[in-house]
């Protein structure tokens, strides 16, 4: 498969929008999913909890790991974009072309290798345990998304209006830093959204190396054989998933230069 096909394929996952949303756009998701939360509440507090079912669910311990799902999920997606957004702007330019199939694919088989067996293999092979090899975990496997959508942004930016800039006086610099970067930014946030739910999805797996999160929740409740644990774990990461997402909606329509 060609790396055109394959960024075609990202670009296809992801796509920008293309318009801002209504009132009740913008109104719609966070209703559904307070709705969602206050239905867990009600639904928590109609059961009779035993000892283990209430320790696990008590707001101290849900607030806790809720921070810490967030603060995996921010840390991660900050040195993703630090180190995606440059290396696509590298492996654009036309002194990389050698080397770029390459980085990609070493890069797409580090995402290919399943999340936890990342974390094992530092846990392992460094003793690297906690925060920060969950860090190191959620990194390789976000990177390929907003990587991808930074070349591909870049890319399909018209040749016509770069050589219009070319022939304005700018440097290549200034072209890149006026023309390329501003038009291709519906597609890298699209990659950026999609790192930030890959990484809430995937830090639950960083409980194993005791970094927290919600995934201790979901394990308490697996390894007690208390279903009711197991549920509130899953819904709190779902709701946690799609707020996220719906908070990397609105930059979007936001950050995205007016009439694109």
């Amino acid at each position: 498969m060609s790396l055109q096909t394959r960024d075609t394929d990202i670009v296809a996952q992801t796509p920008p929008r293309t318009r801002h949303r209504s009132l009740l756009g913008y109104l719609l998701m966070p209703a559904i999913l307070a709705a969602a939360c206050l239905g867990l509440y009600l639904y928590v507090g109609s059961r009779e909890l035993d000892s283990i079912e209430a320790r696990s669910l008590n707001w101290p311990r849900l607030a806790r790991a809720i921070w810490e799902h967030v603060e995996l999920t921010a840390v991660s997606t900050a040195i993703t974009l630090v180190i995606a957004i440059p290396l696509g702007v590298l492996l654009t330019r036309s002194f990389t072309r050698r080397i770029r199939p390459y980085l990609l694919t070493l890069l797409t088989l580090g995402q290919a290798v399943p999340t936890i067996a990342v974390l094992v293999l530092l846990a392992v092979a460094f003793l690297f345990l906690g925060f920060q090899a969950a860090i190191v975990g959620l990194v390789i496997y976000a990177i390929i998304p907003v990587l991808l959508n930074t070349m591909v942004g870049l890319e399909q930016v018209d040749a016509a209006v770069l050589e219009a800039g070319r022939g304005m006086g700018m440097s290549k610099a200034t072209v890149l830093r006026r023309l390329e970067l501003p038009l291709s930014i519906p597609i890298m946030l699209a990659g950026v959204r999609t790192a930030l739910v890959i990484n809430v999805g995937t830090a639950t797996l960083t409980t194993y190396i005791n970094a927290g999160g919600l995934g201790d929740i979901i394990v308490a409740g697996l390894s007690t054989n208390r279903v009711m644990v197991q549920i509130v774990g899953a819904a709190l990461t779902a709701v946690l998933a799609l707020l996220i997402d719906y908070l990397a909606g609105i930059a979007e329509d936001f950050l995205r230069p007016k009439g694109l």
